[in-house]
């Protein structure tokens, strides 16, 4: 049975730049920081950095929850990501933006208000 989502890596070409980039957006430092892999415990989930792959858009696709999308926008902007996809409300209160970071990764944002955190296993 799978249970849900525990880990998203996204590859990058500068390990030190791409890790500090995401321990300012992200608000935390690495927990396990080796020369082959980053790992940053964000909400109980994985975010893993790794240096030897090809970062790109075409990959699999992680949207990381926030409550306030607008604002999680504007200040990921600040640090230096791009507009891949603007916000867009797909429904039901729900609203979806992807950034693009400063190392060739889509990075997806997603407010929903029908997300249950009680079902986390």
């Amino acid at each position: 049975m799978i249970k849900g989502l525990r880990t998203a890596i996204y590859p990058v070409k500068d390990l030190p730049a791409a890790k500090a980039w995401y321990a300012e957006v992200f608000g935390t430092a690495p927990y396990f920081d080796q020369p082959f892999y980053v790992g940053f415990n964000i909400g109980g989930f994985e975010l893993g950095l790794q240096p030897d792959g090809e970062p790109g858009k075409a990959g699999a696709q992680v949207y990381w929850g926030v409550d306030d999308i607008e604002a999680e926008v504007e200040r990921i902007v600040g640090l230096g990501a791009g507009i891949h996809s603007a916000i867009q409300d797909v429904g039901e209160g729900i609203k979806v933006a992807e950034l693009a970071d400063p190392f060739g990764n889509v990075i997806g944002l997603i407010c929903n208000p029908h997300f249950d955190t009680a079902a986390v296993r």
